[in-house]
């Protein structure tokens, strides 16, 4: 009797100690993270950010449903004509625009750099995580993406499974079976970058037809004109008012399809390109996130979308993303993952180089004292509504000074000086009543709904934003000052 009672009290307790073993392996269990990033999207191509429009694109809607948006979300700017660049070293560092390693201005200048070692792949991989990334190749940061443990990157921009988004899509799969097959228990840190919809825009014939668009080559003629082809934006330009300041551009000269053209047949075919190549991307993020769902993974994954910057394609008279207008300025960031709010939207106020803090935060990591950004983790959590009350940015990349910018509120402050002085524009918007940042040649009746600077009666506002925009440059080093700053 006493040898079974003794028996009993030991399977007790082993049963006892695996139960709680297993709840505390459970309780350590770390978070995967998917962080997807397109090239060259608006946030206003997506229904999430503009209803009106007609892209389709349901799994990032259910992403959006399902997790939180952000409508505060910026690039912090450029220092050169390919913007991606330095936008890509900010989210893979952490650091502000004039603290970049020189890979970020100077494209070929690719030494090794202490930078290096205390961005996203080296970061994760000495916290024990399995580092993965497919992206294009170049105007990125070399530095930064060799410290992943697993690297497929190519530039696929092509209509084909093999050489469009698709094919980044199959890399994450064939990862994730390899990870099957070895029975691989470490949490993930994926990385999957997408080469479109950045031009040349070429999309699948299905989507193509889809959007009523052709991949036009006829430099001599105009794209034919077809009613599935989306409606011009609101704030669409057939010119800017003003030259941007750099000179042959090739964004804004000899993207293949567009060139100089500003028609309405040309821009409403390019906006059917861009469409084209962004549905891709959202068919092949669900063949990702449905394999997640398979291996039992999804639940604990953090999911983030999100683009390099925005893009112009005919707003405001303009093709590319050298500007700082909202639409190019501003980048979509949807986020999901465990215990995150779902159906939730904030303004943020954060930039791209807040994502590394944030997902250290995430992950219980520390956050390299190398970062500048701000981990936005109290905006999840609903403790904060913004990171910052003020932002800052920048395009420097043609003649100089360059542009810049600085919002505060529903208010925003555009200068531009460039071109040797010959072009010095001020433009001011309160964002609350223009979202779309109506200029006068937009001929809107609304007195809000235009460019506000010479308006005498927001004298004050200005010469507060002109005042704040100086802080911010200070404060952000910035190498550069404007004609009318002392």
């Amino acid at each position: 009797m006493k040898k079974l009672l003794l028996l009993a009290m030991v399977l007790i307790a082993s049963v006892n100690f695996s139960y709680h073993s297993k709840e505390k392996v459970e309780e350590e269990k770390k978070p995967n993270f998917l962080f997807v990033i397109a090239d060259d999207q608006s946030p206003f191509d997506l229904k999430t950010y503009d209803p009106n429009s007609i892209l389709e694109t349901p799994t990032i809607n259910k992403l959006a449903q399902e997790g939180i948006v952000f409508d505060g979300a910026r690039h912090m700017g450029s220092m050169n004509g390919a913007v991606c660049t330095p936008s890509r070293h900010m989210v893979m560092s952490g650091r502000t625009l004039w603290h970049l390693p020189p890979s970020a201005k100077f494209q070929k200048q690719t030494d090794p750099h202490p930078i290096d070692e205390q961005t996203i792949g080296a970061v994760f991989n000495r916290a024990g995580y399995k580092t993965m990334r497919t992206c294009k190749k170049g105007n990125s940061y070399p530095g930064a993406n060799k410290q992943f443990s697993v690297v497929h990157d190519a530039t696929k921009r092509g209509p084909t499974a093999e050489s469009g988004s698709a094919w980044h899509a199959e890399q994450v799969l064939d990862y994730f079976e390899e990870r099957k097959s070895t029975e691989e228990t470490d949490p993930f840190l994926i990385y999957l970058g997408f080469s479109h919809p950045h031009d040349p825009r070429n999309g699948t014939p299905e989507l193509l037809e889809k959007y009523g668009s052709t991949n036009h080559k006829d430099k001599e003629a105009l794209p034919s004109a077809n009613p599935k082809q989306p409606p011009l934006q609101d704030n669409y330009l057939s010119a800017h008012p003003f030259h941007h300041g750099h000179r042959n551009l090739r964004d804004e000269v000899n993207v293949s399809g567009v060139w100089r053209n500003r028609d309405e047949q040309t821009v409403r075919n390019e906006l059917g390109r861009e469409y084209a190549c962004s549905e891709n991307i959202d068919i092949q993020l669900a063949r990702v996130l449905k394999k997640l769902e398979e291996l039992g993974e999804l639940d604990n994954t953090y999911i983030i979308y999100t683009a390099d910057h925005g893009m112009s394609i005919g707003r405001h008279g303009l093709m590319g993303k050298q500007n700082l207008y909202e639409h190019t300025w501003r980048v979509p960031f949807i986020i999901k993952g465990p215990g995150l709010e779902a159906g939730k939207r904030v303004d943020g106020n954060i930039y791209l180089l807040d994502v590394l803090p944030t997902l250290c935060d995430l992950a219980g990591i520390e956050i390299p004292e190398t970062v500048e950004g701000e981990s936005f983790v109290p905006v999840l959590k609903g403790d904060k509504e913004v990171i910052r009350d003020v932002m800052y940015g920048v395009y420097a990349g043609g003649s100089k000074p360059g542009m810049r910018t600085v919002k505060k509120g529903d208010w925003k402050l555009i200068k531009y000086d460039v071109l040797d002085g010959t072009v010095r524009e001020t433009q001011l918007f309160n964002l609350a009543e223009n979202p779309n940042e109506y200029l006068p040649e937009h001929n809107r009746t609304n007195k809000m709904e235009t460019d506000l600077a010479e308006n005498p009666k927001y004298a004050e506002k200005l010469k507060e934003m002109e005042s704040l925009l100086k802080e911010q440059m200070i404060a952000h080093e910035d190498p550069y000052t404007l004609w009318n700053q002392k």
